[in-house]
């Protein structure tokens, strides 16, 4: 009974791989044929079949990009930024889709410490610090079994200042993963996908009108009431909208 139960579930496992590889298959030919209509509905099933990539999210981007839903183009690129922050070609085309955007919002200069920190954290994807961390902490194993069974003080001395570069190595690649893993699951930014929308003083509609914003806009989300959320602009300037005028990244 056991292995009819391992045989039906590597089945199952298969016909699953192989239907997903061609939803993908499909959804690029349509992309190729300059279908992009039928390769946005393909890419999108593909992503609520829970297909997640880079690659997905970036085709798709390509594909609303072609149609001219710019909005939609911006946040898919943030998207596939988001599990692929290194990715050259993603960083180009959002900033040629950024360029559709009506505002154009200065970002406040930042410390050039924060800064470098910021990129080094965001220089390589989750999978690939937590990949770092677990070779360090076996080599900072390693190096602790080096130090304690080593004859040579010599050795002892080298494994133990070793061991500790790598243990600290490891605390700071995990603490990366951990920090860009928070980044995917909490959505602190968003994207603005109506035309247009008055930021409020505060969370209801008898609130201030404060400034106006369009779509496209990446805004970042800092706090929650009901169906409001306090968000803030990269030039330091913020206010209250409904949910409904953004999608979160």
């Amino acid at each position: 009974m056991k292995r009819f139960i391992n045989t039906i579930l590597a089945i199952l496992f298969t016909v699953t791989v192989f239907a997903q590889a061609d939803l993908i298959q499909k959804a690029n030919d349509h992309y190729k044929k300059e279908q992009f209509k039928q390769a946005i509905d393909g890419y999108s099933q593909i992503l609520m079949a829970g297909i997640e990539s880079p690659e997905v999210y970036f085709n798709l981007a390509n594909a609303y990009f072609k149609t001219k839903q710019y909005p939609l183009a911006i946040l898919n690129y943030e998207r596939a930024k988001l599990l692929a922050p290194d990715d050259e070609d993603i960083d180009f085309n959002l900033q040629v889709a950024n360029q559709y955007v009506v505002d154009s919002i200065q970002e406040l200069p930042g410390l050039f410490v924060i800064r470098w920190w910021n990129s080094l954290v965001n220089s390589h994807t989750t999978d690939t610090w937590a990949v770092i961390s677990i070779i360090t902490f076996i080599l900072f194993l390693v190096m602790l079994g080096i130090y304690f069974f080593a004859r040579s003080g010599d050795i002892k001395r080298i494994s133990f200042w070793a061991g500790c570069l790598l243990i600290l190595i490891t605390a700071f690649t995990w603490w990366f993963a951990a920090q860009q893993k928070s980044r995917m699951i909490n959505h602190s930014y968003a994207i603005v996908m109506q035309p247009t929308v008055t930021i409020k003083s505060s969370p209801s509609e008898k609130g201030t009108n404060l400034f106006v914003i369009h779509e496209g806009l990446k805004i970042r989300i800092t706090d929650k009431l009901g169906d409001w959320v306090e968000i803030r602009l990269a030039d330091g300037n913020k206010g209250w909208l409904q949910t409904e005028s953004i999608e979160p990244i």
